[in-house]
């Protein structure tokens, strides 16, 4: 079903002027989606420049690659990598690529993905329970659902979806599939998930926050943030960019300690006297989506881009 569905590509312009210093550099889109961040950096990069795209979701390489894909990208500086954004280094070294001038990071499902009811990432449509943003491999969030016991699913709910009723949603969970009838599709996650959530803030459906974290808990989407984000400053260039577009608060939490913790000096206790390592990065700022483009795609909303720059000290061999 790759391109029945259409994007909208959130903070566009602001996260590229971010990024783009060198026009005849290397950088990585580690999220293509549906190609906007891509089509714009490459609409900018130099004859000599080179852009490299990861993605886990097989429709969206298909949508850069296939011959009939309206979406194909067909440009000799470019490649994409079948490949999660966690693995960054490896497959940029198999590319014979050791330092990169810019690296972009688009968290987050994207419309296609939240659109199509098969993929199972929303409560809007009735669809298989399935969330994995890579289908060639993995367990689903039904078969997760499956066979996870009440407290760990529990944990699950609480931490990666904030939500102060997930003891009652995971015993209503692990109930229904004692009675033999274990919840396989997204209609029936969110009408369990209805049955035990007792109140809800104003405008937001009782399921949302439970989606939010069996997607999250299904793609380790946490765990490859933080791996991606501890490879980047030693494959930026001295001046290079790291640029992160984050949805909610748990992605951007990480994108911000990393950031700060990266920024700034820090004596060892141990030995007061040994010179401070020198700073790796230095934050540029935070940017948010403006009112007209809030308005013109609502996704857009919570959306938080971050900026950070590589610092010119030399860099470790």
């Amino acid at each position: 079903m790759a391109g029945a569905y259409t994007h909208r590509t959130v903070l566009l312009k602001e996260a590229v002027d971010a990024l783009m210093w060198e026009p005849d550099g290397i950088y990585v889109d580690g999220t293509y989606g549906r190609g906007g961040h891509s089509r714009e950096l490459l609409a900018r990069l130099g004859r000599g420049g080179r852009l490299v795209a990861f993605d886990k979701d097989p429709e969206a390489i298909a949508a850069a690659t296939a011959a009939d894909s309206a979406s194909r990208v067909e440009d000799p500086r470019f490649c994409i990598c079948h490949a999660s954004f966690a693995d960054l280094r490896d497959e940029l070294t198999a590319l014979g690529i050791t330092r990169v001038h810019g690296v972009l990071l688009d968290l987050g499902v994207s419309s296609p993905q939240i659109d199509d009811p098969a993929r199972g990432f929303s409560f809007r449509f009735d669809g298989p329970l399935d969330m994995r943003m890579d289908t060639t491999r993995g367990e689903s969030a039904a078969d997760f659902l499956n066979r996870v016991d009440e407290q760990q699913l529990a944990q699950v709910i609480r931490d990666y979806g904030e939500e102060r009723f997930a003891r009652p949603i995971a015993k209503a969970l692990v109930a229904r599939r004692t009675a033999g009838r274990p919840v396989l599709t997204t209609a029936e996650l969110s009408a369990v998930v209805a049955s035990a959530v007792r109140t809800r803030e104003a405008g937001q459906d009782p399921a949302t926050r439970t989606f939010q974290a069996l997607r999250i808990f299904v793609n380790a989407e946490l765990e490859a943030l933080e791996r991606a984000l501890s490879q980047v400053p030693d494959l930026l260039l001295p001046g290079g960019r790291l640029a992160v577009i984050a949805f909610h608060s748990l992605e951007d939490r990480i994108v911000k300690t990393f950031i700060a913790r990266e920024s700034r000096a820090e004596v060892d206790r141990r030995a007061p006297f040994a010179p401070v390592p020198p700073l790796r990065l230095k934050a540029l700022g935070r940017i948010k989506p403006s009112a007209d483009e809030v308005a013109a795609n609502p996704r857009a909303r919570s959306a938080v881009l971050r900026v950070a720059e590589r610092t010119g000290e030399a860099l470790a061999a």
